[in-house]
């Protein structure tokens, strides 16, 4: 996968839940998984939001430093990055130089901070087409080799 640690780190750093009838079930955290979904596939990025804005909803007025670093990091969505930076300002204050999303929801561009969450996908995006290149294009040879 892209854009992730070696297997090593990210056992680490996972979860474990029960799920009755299965037994216990191990889980890439959070900051892993959604690092893993930063592809070009449009199905992943809508899950990212989600994912992002379901920790939210679960940790809103309990979240420590680095999960709150997350959210500035990684959400998705204008309006909540919004309502992040309102209740975490030092947070989105911290942040906010290594993301222009940011900076503009904090100078109140709210609509504009949407069109760079847009790039920050596409750019991605990119990235994972490139990385996967060379690979398609192996396999494309051993395709042809048949």
């Amino acid at each position: 996968m892209r854009g992730v640690d070696p297997f090593s780190r990210l056992w680490k750093r996972g979860e474990q839940i029960h799920l009755p009838g299965v037994g216990i079930v191990a889980l890439l955290s959070l900051p892993d998984l959604v690092k893993a979904k930063k592809t070009q596939r449009d199905k992943d990025w809508p899950m990212i939001r989600r994912l992002i804005e379901a920790d939210v909803a679960r940790h809103s007025g309990g979240a420590d430093k680095s999960r709150v670093d997350f959210w500035m990091r990684e959400c998705r969505t204008a309006d909540v990055l919004r309502e992040l930076a309102r209740t975490y300002p030092e947070a989105a204050r911290r942040a906010a130089p290594g993301r222009p999303a940011l900076r503009a929801i904090l100078r109140g561009a709210t609509s504009k901070a949407a069109d760079l969450l847009r790039k920050e996908e596409d750019a991605e995006r990119a990235l994972d087409r490139r990385y996967w290149a060379p690979l398609r294009r192996e396999l494309e040879r051993w395709r042809l080799g048949r």
